[in-house]
């Protein structure tokens, strides 16, 4: 439930309201946009009586949300979220890219990576340091030591990093990372998701391999709910029948992110098609759509990378990437450089 409140609604009057909604056990957030105040009324609404609060003056509107996200719904908060991350906005004009390797490899070729994507024009770095793999053969990651090493990364090229979490356990290794991912396979790990609540990191929290948006929106919501309002939704393809790519981009999901919630929302082209040549199109086509930003793999040696070496582009085609979406996003009033 929320209530929207007449322009110009005088502060005191404001404050009168929300105790006394409060009196009926439920929690109030409050949104303050260009135009009205609106306050969002999360826990058991129905005890709250609305005659009372229609017959105020000062109420505009009572509106009910129906979906079972409230903290995530655009009706909660009518304006976009827009997250800042070492002077990037996430959610604004720009269109942010987060690039590099798909897993840490080292100390010297990750500041190698990190380095090529910058002189591309990436604004962050993204590696893993913790790999969650199909195999328990596959190389898993570097863990802690890959953390160390993206740092060193960043302090030789000043690009804020994104790397992904996988346990509470590890938490604390993430205290200087300044975009914290969570990987498909870990959009329903509730506990994790509730921790990093607690946390006022940004969270990058991607798409579940066969989820819906309602139920990817409703991890959101657990994060959210913790206080944690920094979300960052990352569209990464999801399984269908069709077996000629790695997974299906659903295109279709940032706009209709965009319609339902006030969360920025990028895209991951690399992990969906699996493929390198069709990176090119689908980071063209998710501007197009809207997205607030891409997530690209990219690496020098595509061919002898540790982990997904088939869906990585190398720095030359990424470099060229960056020009080409920069100027699609012109056309809509936005930019990548």
């Amino acid at each position: 439930m929320i209530i929207v409140l007449e322009p110009n609604t005088p502060e005191k009057e404001v404050q009168n309201l929300i105790t006394e909604v409060k009196q009926n056990g439920v929690e109030v957030h409050r949104s303050d946009g260009q135009s009205y105040t609106i306050l969002g009324l999360v826990g058991d609404t129905s005890k709250v009586q609305e005659s009372p609060i229609l017959s105020n003056k000062w109420v505009h509107n009572l509106v009910h949300i129906q979906e079972p996200y409230k903290r995530a719904n655009k009706i909660f908060k009518p304006e976009a979220t827009i997250i800042e991350v070492a002077g990037h906005k996430i959610g604004g004009d720009a269109i942010v890219v987060m690039a590099g390797p798909c897993s840490v490899e080292g100390k010297d070729a990750v500041i190698e990576h990190a380095k090529a994507v910058k002189e591309a024009g990436a604004h962050f770095l993204r590696a893993g340091a913790y790999k969650p793999r199909s195999s328990p053969y596959s190389f898993q990651g570097l863990g802690k030591e890959g953390i160390e090493y993206m740092l060193e990364a960043k302090k030789e090229t000043g690009l804020p990093i994104v790397t992904e979490i996988m346990s509470i356990g590890t938490l604390d290794e993430f205290k200087d990372v300044d975009i914290i991912q969570v990987g498909a396979r870990n959009m329903q790990n509730f506990a994790l998701l509730k921790a990093l609540g607690k946390t006022d990191k940004p969270i990058l929290l991607k798409r579940g391999l066969s989820s819906t948006i309602e139920e990817w929106l409703m991890s959101a919501e657990y994060i959210l709910a913790e206080g944690n309002p920094n979300v960052i939704l990352c569209e990464r393809g999801i399984r269908t029948f069709e077996n000629y790519t790695r997974n299906t981009l659903d295109v279709s999901a940032v706009p209709m992110v965009k319609r339902l919630s006030h969360l920025p929302i990028i895209v991951d082209p690399s992990h969906a098609a699996g493929l390198w040549w069709m990176v090119d199109s689908l980071s063209k086509a998710s501007i197009a759509a809207g997205a607030d930003g891409l997530i690209i793999e990219v690496h020098p040696d595509p061919a002898h990378a540790l982990s997904d070496g088939a869906q990585t582009i190398k720095p030359q085609q990424f470099a060229k990437l960056m020009i080409e979406m920069d100027k699609i996003a012109k056309v809509l009033e936005r930019h990548v450089i």
